[in-house]
């Protein structure tokens, strides 16, 4: 078994088209159905169905390409790791982040970072709460910032950076408006702006109103801080979000109030593979992180 031909295979899998793998591999067609049909051969059984001009893979094509994928990972940051050996300074790290922590955390810890090591790269990758899981589980990224931290097992481990409290921000103009601290039963009959089902922030905010009695109302939904900010500001409903998010600053015509009954808050950290080492650039901006968070001990917004 080659590395061209589990190459082929990846790429003819993801695009279920013989003629579209070839042309973003930039070899000849002819050439991928060859790869293809040695790779099957040498393994004794069919990875795809041939329909028409079609392909789509077989049960167990689909276990193959879950353990190949994992494989090229490995091969990947084998690779990464013997180019950062001799200067970590100048490696490219892979961070995952959900929406929640792109408009102040995820920038504040990457700017800090870039002022004491300019020459490393970043490539970002935003994604649902469950989808970074599962990216740093099959090695897809190896860190990832989070919100709550989810426990520890056997792939994958997480360090707490810091707890922040969950607000309620209102419009200006609402009949609490004027409140120095809410309880969240006072807001039973409000109509709520979430983010969709599937986003954590949004468990946090559903399980809080179950516990206390109620189920909340959801007038919008919006998969973006910016958006859901957008939206109170317009009067349309209220929402529950960290402090975090109104940092840089207050939108206009609202007020962010602190719930005291039940006291709200998450964990920010970051989670990391538990069967795998950092790369030495990512161990570099892991250590970092946690001193960055470590020395803000007034970052309690």
């Amino acid at each position: 078994m080659e590395l061209r031909q589990i190459k082929y295979f990846i790429e003819v899998a993801k695009r279920e088209h013989v003629t579209e793998a070839a042309e973003a591999l930039h070899v000849a067609q002819s050439a991928v159905s060859r790869q293809i049909f040695n790779l099957e051969a040498e393994l004794g059984v069919a990875l795809f169905i041939r329909k028409g001009r079609n392909i789509k893979l077989t049960t167990i094509g689909q276990i193959f390409l879950e353990h190949m994928e994992q494989a090229i990972h490995v091969i990947d940051d084998g690779k990464q790791v013997v180019s950062e050996y001799t200067d970590p300074k100048r490696g490219t790290i892979q961070i995952g982040f959900p929406s929640s922590l792109a408009t102040y955390i995820l920038p504040t810890a990457l700017a800090a970072f870039r002022n004491e090591y300019p020459d490393i790269h970043f490539k970002l990758h935003q994604r649902s709460y469950y989808d970074l899981i599962e990216a740093v589980i099959k090695g897809e990224i190896n860190l990832a910032l989070l919100a709550p931290v989810p426990p520890d097992e056997t792939e994958m481990q997480g360090e707490i950076l810091f707890t922040e409290k969950i607000v309620a921000l209102l419009p200006m103009s609402h009949r609490f408006a004027k409140e120095s601290v809410l309880r969240l039963s006072q807001l039973r009959d409000e109509p709520f702006i979430l983010f969709p089902v599937g986003f954590m922030l949004r468990e946090i905010v559903e399980e809080a109103c179950q516990q206390h009695g109620f189920r909340p109302t959801v007038s919008f939904e919006g998969e973006h801080m910016d958006a859901v900010k957008g939206l109170v500001t317009a009067g349309s409903g209220v929402s529950l979000i960290p402090e975090s998010a109104l940092v840089d600053h207050l939108p206009r015509a609202t007020v962010a109030i602190p719930i005291n009954e039940p006291l709200l808050t998450r964990t920010v950290g970051i989670i990391m593979p538990g069967d795998r080492q950092l790369l030495p650039t990512e161990k570099l901006f892991y250590e970092f992180l946690s001193n960055f968070f470590l020395r803000l001990e007034q970052f309690q917004y």
